[in-house]
């Protein structure tokens, strides 16, 4: 604003200059001036340190959620896609390996379900034509009608069926984790040969397990170049890996007895000669009962069993014709002599070396008898 001078000259004088004008107009704009400054200054922090940076920040985060409030939206509508398409087909996949599992039960109303959590989706088995709901509760429900075999069949038809939908399967290495129980043997076959279609279509297939049988089932019939079998060992208070003889482990105790006996005929090793003369009582029994089950089922011994034979000789259920009740007669005479049953001395009874062979040959050439 322009500054107004008033001269006064009464009486001749000169007066010094008033600036009335220009103080009541700065007294009536204080308060924008106070605004006006205040807004300066605040401008100033603004682009002042630290505020400049905290600033910087905060706009940066505000664009980071943003854009991942754009990526939140995208994966809702891939999961809501997934379960309208994806999860109506594993219905038709999961009851197919029920079915080749035998397990008496299916699946039915598999339907999607919207949660925070993630992909998820509800279901119903079928048991005997009644549905039963996952959970209730009163009344059935999974956990209360289906055994911890049933259950873990169940596991295994929805790990298979969720393979069977990664388009990366052939990149993959699977991981089973003792998949059997004593529950499951009677669908150890068919879980076998699941395992074996798998190994064709993925990188690898690992299967750790405490059953034995199971893992003998699963060694013999991989393909010999590509196996291997490793043996986790306790060792103290950790644990060691070493190679696995699965070979030894997967015969039988009577094959192992037939070896020891064979092996015995090859070159007598005094060491194991009482082990070769309690084997043979026991070959014999292992013998009749595969070529006899009807007649000699477990828990038969030899002396009845040559008493029922003998009595049907010539008649149309013979057994054994007379000869070979003679010779089985006489190997059990023999074989007698070492077995705690019918010797109470057995660990002490007299072995010669030459006796041994000869009735070792006999038995393994009884054994061999159609």
């Amino acid at each position: 604003m322009p500054d107004i001078f008033v001269f006064l000259r009464p009486l001749g004088l000169r007066l010094a200059p008033i600036a009335i004008v220009k103080e009541q107009a700065a007294v009536a704009n204080l308060p924008a001036l106070t605004a006006d400054l205040a807004r300066l200054q605040a401008v100033q922090r603004r682009h002042s340190e630290p505020t400049n940076a905290q600033c910087a920040d905060y706009l940066a985060e505000k664009a980071a959620k943003t854009a991942t409030e754009t990526q939140r939206r995208q994966a809702r509508a891939a999961l809501d896609n997934y379960r309208q398409n994806v999860f109506p087909a594993y219905e038709a996949a999961i009851n197919a390996y029920l079915q080749r599992f035998n397990a008496g039960f299916r699946l039915a109303a598999v339907s999607p379900v919207n949660n925070r959590g993630g992909s998820s989706c509800n279901y119903n088995v079928v048991i005997n034509n009644m549905s039963v709901a996952l959970t209730a509760d009163a009344g059935p429900a999974f956990r209360n009608t289906l055994s911890a075999g049933d259950r873990n069949t169940l596991a295994l038809a929805f790990f298979f069926a969720s393979l069977d939908q990664d388009p990366q399967l052939a990149q993959k290495i699977v991981v089973i984790d003792d998949p059997m129980t004593s529950l499951d043997e009677h669908r150890s076959l068919t879980t076998v040969q699941e395992m074996r279609r798998l190994v064709a279509r993925v990188r690898q297939v690992i299967v750790l397990s405490h059953s034995k049988p199971f893992l003998c089932q699963l060694w013999e019939g991989a393909d010999t170049t590509a196996r291997q079998a490793i043996l986790i060992r306790r060792d103290a208070v950790g644990s060691t890996l070493a190679t696995w003889d699965v070979n030894q482990d997967c015969i039988t105790e009577h094959d192992r007895r037939h070896a020891l006996v064979a092996a015995y005929l090859e070159a007598a090793d005094p060491a194991t000669e009482r082990r070769v003369a309690a084997a043979l009582r026991h070959i014999l029994e292992a013998f009749m009962r595969v070529a006899y089950p009807n007649a000699f089922p477990p828990g038969t011994l030899l002396g009845p069993f040559i008493g029922i034979c003998q009595q049907r000789v010539g008649q149309p259920n013979q057994l054994l014709n007379q000869a070979d009740i003679d010779e089985l007669r006489a190997l059990l005479a023999y074989a007698n002599r070492f077995h705690h049953d019918t010797n109470a001395a057995y660990e002490t009874a007299a072995i010669n070396d030459q006796e041994l062979t000869h009735f070792s040959a006999r038995v393994l050439a009884f054994a061999k008898r159609g």
